[in-house]
């Protein structure tokens, strides 16, 4: 019956199980080389890998905070983010060393509460933030995009 079809297990097709066992040779080769050490007379080639942001970092900064005031703020090297409402300054300061590749300096931390709006007859609630300023070693910079 056709309709049973949809529970049997599909077979990898050889194409694809070719694939993986390359990338995982691959793989090898690359730990293999970060083993070796370089003999005298011969360089060895580096290969750059890609920054990884990892996964605390990204669930800590929620975005940097755009606004007339923090633009101002850049010129005495701080820097403000909108983060999450559980971060603490130094998960805070690690995660924008980690993600900026800069020296935090200090971190100050502001519980914006949320606040009561009414449109008409219909109120409701405007979200609340924890935002971060960020003071950074002078001579670094971080670059901020607007969104």
């Amino acid at each position: 019956m056709p309709l049973f079809d949809i529970f049997k297990r599909k077979k990898k097709t050889p194409e694809k199980i070719i694939e993986k066992k390359e990338e995982i040779e691959e793989e090898k080769k690359l730990s293999e080389l970060d083993k070796e050490k370089p003999k005298k007379g011969k360089r060895r080639i580096l290969r750059k890998r890609k920054k990884k942001i990892s996964k605390i970092a990204s669930g800590i900064l929620v975005s940097p905070h755009v606004t007339e005031k923090a633009t101002d703020l850049e010129a005495e090297n701080k820097y403000v983010f909108k983060v999450f409402k559980n971060a603490n300054k130094i998960e805070i300061k690690k995660a924008i060393e980690q993600v900026y590749g800069v020296k935090v300096l200090g971190v100050n931390i502001i519980n914006i509460p949320r606040k009561k709006r009414r449109l008409g007859r219909t109120s409701g609630w405007k979200k609340g933030f924890k935002k971060a300023i960020v003071k950074i070693k002078e001579g670094q910079k971080i670059e901020v995009i607007s969104r």
